[in-house]
């Protein structure tokens, strides 16, 4: 039998210590970690310094505007990060089977897709997957991939991305843009419009997609707002932008807003599910993927995509 070499000092140290620790790296300051971490800073301070005392050195480097980490704090917390991870995966592990994804998937949404996918997805969700709950976090696809990778979320919706080691991705379907006028625009009466009629000046484009094959598009104003908002701001600016097809009954309802169809090659986004390889969820997840092809193909202008990566 394997004696354990861990000190009583160290062994003394939890998970609860190590995720203080982690959240001073993240924020970069006592008083912000703190705050994410509902503790009070003398007693974030004192748990830090537990940690420093069973590891036997310093971690971070005190005194300045932003805590940083000492040369070898940086490795130690290396190593903190991989003790939460594998403490997180051995509870996900012990929760998995009973209920699909544990009892909840946490989906990260971009803010574009979101509003017009989910409430599709809300009745069918409990019927596919008893016992579950569906956490919802929209965001920018960046951002939600980071968390993904980081843990936060379980699963993301977003447009396809290049390979990232340690993500899982399934293709879904692909959306087509629309184009949205202004009601006084000399296309608007047009049912659908060719590029080649587009001033790419006229356009107000989402940041997050900024219309691919848009020739110029650098020209036309880039926002980074809600399509909600994007309406608004050709409603009061005229001109264009190419929106998301799944937006279109919620955009066409909208004053002083039409929209038509795109002729020629069709310019869209491509959409997929992503997960981390080590979710011990992958059956479920092929099944929640399936799920979403299935409302994709219920969806006029909607493509779906083969469940193959």
């Amino acid at each position: 039998m394997q004696h354990s070499m861990i000190s009583m000092a160290l062994a003394a140290v939890s998970l609860r210590d190590l995720a203080l620790v982690q959240a001073v790296h993240r924020h970069g300051s006592f008083n912000r970690a703190a705050r994410s971490m509902h503790i009070s800073p003398s007693g974030l301070s004192h748990q830090v310094q537990k940690v420093e005392l069973a590891l036997g050195a310093p971690l971070f480097e005190r005194g300045g505007r932003r805590i940083v980490p000492t040369a070898g704090g940086q490795q130690l917390l290396q190593q903190i990060d991989a003790v939460l991870a594998a403490g997180e995966h051995l509870q996900l592990i012990a929760r998995a089977g009973a209920v699909a994804f544990g009892g909840e998937l946490r989906l990260g949404v971009p803010a574009s897709l979101g509003p017009y996918l989910l409430p599709h997805l809300i009745a069918p969700f409990p019927q596919h997957f008893p016992g579950a709950r569906l956490g919802i976090s929209e965001g920018k696809p960046r951002g939600l991939l980071r968390r993904l990778h980081e843990g936060e979320l379980d699963a993301v919706l977003a447009p396809t991305a290049p390979g990232v080691s340690g993500i899982a991705m399934r293709p879904l379907f692909f959306e087509p843009w629309e184009l949205m006028l202004r009601a006084d625009h000399p296309l608007a009466a047009e049912h659908t419009v060719a590029m080649a009629q587009l001033d790419p000046a006229e356009a107000t484009l989402m940041a997050e997609s900024h219309a691919e094959g848009l020739a110029g598009s650098d020209q036309g104003h880039i926002q980074d707002v809600s399509l909600e908002s994007l309406a608004a701001l050709v409603s009061l600016r005229g001109g264009y932008a190419l929106v998301p097809a799944l937006a279109h009954e919620r955009l066409a309802s909208m004053p002083n807003i039409v929209l038509a169809k795109l002729e020629g090659q069709v310019h869209g986004r491509e959409i997929a599910l992503y997960w981390r390889d080590a979710s011990p969820w992958h059956a479920d997840l092929q099944v929640f993927a399936e799920l979403l092809r299935k409302l994709a193909r219920q969806r006029p202008g909607l493509r779906v995509r083969s469940a193959k990566a």
